[in-house]
């Protein structure tokens, strides 16, 4: 514990939860603390990148903001999971639609994280890495979303660094291997999390489709995002 604070995160030792809720606004990780948590206390403002811990049922779990992009939600992932014990996090998200299987307000599971990111080049593996969820996690959220009625589409995403793409084509080719939606951040947490030994899953809402030119309206994306809340609450 002595990397902690770290030039990122200013929490003492005890102020985080082993398990970790991660949007990747920190104003909806202040949304989601003030809505859903009981006894909710900021243990991080650095960088405007607030993180709450709170109570939910119970259980003692934090909100934390991871940012846009890989290199960001590597960041945040790396030092949660190495300096404050954390042992599960949980992206929840928003994503844009690829495949005809998936529709506007569905909650996907990202069971796998296909990527064009050179993320993974850091682990020297002779080969190219699959970065996967949990699958207990990957499960548990599939069961919960049955439970409560709440469509779940589980399979595999793409994490793209790229959200201007000079190749107009680019997600259709993904679309054609199968790939459910497009977002920006789980392979690197998986891969983190692969790496140090932990959990990991993202969820994420669907909130456009982009080769079908659909979104949802601005008034009915917090329903959709309450409904994926309902789910991570529940497996966290």
């Amino acid at each position: 514990m002595s990397h902690i604070p770290t030039p990122h995160i200013g929490a003492e030792k005890g102020q985080i939860a082993e398990t970790v809720l991660m949007p990747g606004d920190p104003l909806r990780a202040k949304f989601i603390a003030e809505t859903f948590l009981e006894q909710a206390e900021c243990v991080n403002e650095i960088r405007n990148m607030f993180g709450f811990t709170g109570e939910y049922h119970g259980k003692r779990i934090t909100v934390f903001g991871g940012g846009m992009g890989m290199p960001s939600v590597g960041i945040y992932s790396y030092e949660l999971f190495h300096f404050y014990d954390v042992q599960q996090i949980i992206r929840i998200g928003t994503a844009g639609a690829l495949s005809d299987r998936v529709d506007l307000r569905d909650v996907v599971v990202g069971t796998g994280a296909s990527t064009d990111s050179n993320y993974g080049d850091q682990y020297g593996l002779p080969g190219t890495y699959a970065p996967v969820a949990d699958f207990g996690l990957a499960r548990a959220a599939v069961e919960t979303g049955e439970r409560l009625g709440i469509r779940t589409v589980a399979g595999n995403i793409l994490s793209t660094d790229i959200f201007y793409h000079a190749d107009e084509n680019a997600l259709q080719k993904w679309a054609g291997m199968g790939v459910l939606a497009v977002e920006m951040e789980a392979a690197a947490l998986y891969m983190n999390a692969a790496k140090a030994g932990k959990k990991a899953l993202c969820l994420l809402t669907i909130s456009d489709a982009p080769l079908r030119g659909a979104s949802l309206p601005a008034s009915e994306r917090q329903s959709g995002f309450t409904d994926m809340m309902k789910i991570a609450l529940e497996i966290a």
